[in-house]
């Protein structure tokens, strides 16, 4: 959806909508975060407006959802930090709380005609092109949200994103700051570079080298702490055997579920918005009017086009297709199950505005029979049972294992088998102590140290264990002829890049008092030469480019300037730089434009970062 937008959109108002759907696909019920709870319910006050902790623990899920999504299905919930989830979401509600804040102090406002151009022009409400009010629908729903609470979210992201733009769009840079940024970025650098191997053959290690480096690093040389584990399991699937359901329940649950079922009402309707520019009496005495002209006969899907502000059901003459009970506010559907087909209400008040509502179709419910629902109603039934069996079991199993010393007699009682984990540490293994709260649990000082089961851990909504610790390897320190070929390869390591880095910086001293080192000549170690070298060269190490580029230029006689850098392969590389090219070419007048455009963008994102520092800063801000 977010692709569409960015190939299909233009201009700020793209820009925004983007902001709000990503918003909108994470979060569901948001509109929580915009209503007003008690204080014994703030999770924060910003400038005396409240953040409830509805809204933050909406905010906290939402971001869990996105980490779960990028992470992937095998990621262990339970490693994210709650606190540290809870803090970020929050500051992401008080940065969104100035910011609207910010926009309504400013004066900026989003009229009802272009918020109804940004909802019948995004990409993901279109079918074929075309504006799908079906489409809108489903897309909206799905979000949790009716057309007139959509509505009043995108006018407030909107906001938002004029007080981005009039910000980020107001920088500027002059013409000699874009020209300087040009020269620099086009400038090309003459360079050589020598090569020093760290040469991992030339190094001399003896048992004594090996023994010393074991005794000064013996910390380094442990055993890890491991535990092994002996568990019970609970698994709800286990007790779907042990349940059935009579042909009383099934005839009993198929009742209640034809009894759900409910005619379909097609509905148009005319809606008079109440909003700052309309109060509540011209937008009743406007919606009045119009049902005036429909008393004459007037066409009522003519009259939608032309004065409803839905902007979904507007060019559809006001048609809201075919929904069942509790879609619509209170106030609408009552009015709307009192009328007879193509009769019109009177005006209706909802919480948006002035309504005239009129009934196009009813469809009777299809009543499917007892025997095309008896899977699907005997499943749920069995679960709803094995659920609560599933719960009574596992708080015998909890209150089992607190009462007992060890597992045998909980497994016992409920016929379960002990099983036995391999040996793990901290940082976990495979299958069981892949489970970050089963690692927690395992190193726990009421079950590691004071040998206690732990409570019931919850592995996935199906299954529950109890552990406890079989096992305790304590760290050990490791013998050294169980180290020393680790140790060895290190050590050769470390010195040959040492033996690098030193004859380098000997070679460096050399070439900058201008001598020509001896010994490089004997081995006919040759310099490698590259001309005009841009910023993003190819076939150069990116380190030795980011060294080339903080060089000082050459002296004013032509002398090179020289530098030296150890790459991460323990080789040592000396830099020899023989010249700095400025472009020649004036500026073209496309390339002028297109860093003016980069250049004012990132002005215009520091100014609107300050700007968002700056309300936070003045803000009275209180978390609770």
């Amino acid at each position: 959806m977010l692709q569409n937008i960015r190939d299909n959109s233009q201009g700020w108002i793209a820009k925004t909508i983007i902001g709000l759907i990503v918003v909108l696909l994470a979060l569901t019920g948001i509109e929580a975060i915009f209503t007003s709870t008690s204080n014994s319910q703030n999770a924060a006050e910003v400038n005396g407006e409240e953040i409830s902790t509805i809204a933050l623990s909406q905010a906290v899920e939402m971001q869990r959802r996105q980490l779960l999504q990028q992470l992937g299905r095998d990621f262990d919930a339970s490693l994210l930090d709650e606190k540290l989830l809870r803090e970020a979401a929050l500051g992401g509600l008080i940065e969104r709380t100035l910011l609207l804040q910010g926009a309504t102090d400013a004066g900026f406002a989003f009229s009802p005609q272009a918020l109804d151009q940004v909802i019948v022009q995004t990409p993901e409400f279109l079918v074929d092109g075309k504006f799908s009010s079906d489409r809108f629908d489903q897309v909206i729903r799905q979000l949790g949200y009716s057309r007139l609470q959509f509505r009043q979210m995108l006018e407030q992201e909107m906001l938002i994103g004029q007080l981005r733009a009039g910000l980020s769009g107001s920088a500027f840079v002059t013409d000699a700051e874009v020209e300087a940024f040009a020269s620099l970025e086009k400038q090309t650098r003459d360079f050589a570079t020598l090569t020093l191997k760290a040469d991992s053959a030339a190094v001399q290690l003896s048992d004594d080298d090996i023994k010393a480096y074991y005794d000064a690093q013996a910390s380094e040389f442990m055993s890890p702490e491991q535990v092994v584990l002996e568990y019970v399991e609970l698994n709800k699937d286990a007790f779907f055997d042990q349940v059935e359901v009579s042909d009383e329940d099934l005839k009993s649950a198929y009742d209640n579920e034809i009894a759900n079922l409910a005619e379909q009402r097609q509905a148009a309707h005319i809606l008079i918005e109440v909003n700052d520019s309309l109060s509540d009496e011209q937008a009743k005495a406007k919606i009045e009017e119009v049902q005036k002209r429909v008393q004459q006969g007037e066409d009522f899907a003519a009259l939608a086009k032309e004065f409803s502000n839905d902007p979904g059901s507007a060019a559809n003459g006001g048609d809201l297709g075919y929904a069942g009970p509790g879609v619509y506010d209170p106030a609408f559907e009552e009015a709307l199950y009192a009328l007879k087909e193509n009769q019109v209400s009177a005006p209706v008040r909802s919480e948006f505005g002035w309504h005239l509502i009129k009934l196009l179709g009813v469809q009777a419910p299809e009543v499917p029979s007892l025997a095309s629902l008896k899977d699907k109603l005997e499943r749920e039934l069995k679960a709803q049972q094995v659920e609560r069996r599933f719960v009574e079991v596992t708080k015998q199993l909890e209150d089992a294992a607190f009462e007992a010393s060890d597992l045998t007699q909980p497994a016992q009682e409920l016929g379960l088998e002990i099983k036995t984990t391999p040996a793990f540490g901290r940082e976990g293994s495979e299958g069981l102590a892949a489970n970050r709260q089963v690692i927690q649990a395992a190193f726990s000082s009421e079950v590691l140290e004071d040998g206690s089961n732990s409570a019931a851990i919850e592995l996935d909504p199906n299954s529950v264990v109890v552990v406890r610790v079989k096992e305790h390897k304590k760290p050990e320190q490791l013998a050294l002829d169980q180290v020393a070929e680790g140790i060895r390869a290190q050590l050769t390591q470390v010195r040959a890049s040492e033996a690098a880095k030193a004859q380098g910086e000997e070679l460096l001293a050399a070439l900058r008092a201008g001598q020509t080192p001896v010994a490089q000549a004997e081995q006919k170690q040759t310099w490698q030469v590259v001309e005009a070298a841009t910023r993003s060269q190819e076939g150069v190490e990116p380190v030795v480019l980011q060294t080339l580029f903080r060089m000082p230029k050459p002296s004013e006689n032509g002398q090179p300037t020289f530098a030296g850098i150890s790459l991460s392969s323990g080789d040592f590389v000396v830099v020899r730089l023989n010249g700095v090219n400025e472009p020649e070419e004036a500026l073209a007048d496309e390339d002028k434009a297109m860093y003016r455009r980069f250049l004012a963008s990132r002005s215009g994102q520091q100014d609107f970062s300050a700007f968002r520092k700056q309300l936070e800063a003045k803000a009275d801000i209180e978390r609770f």
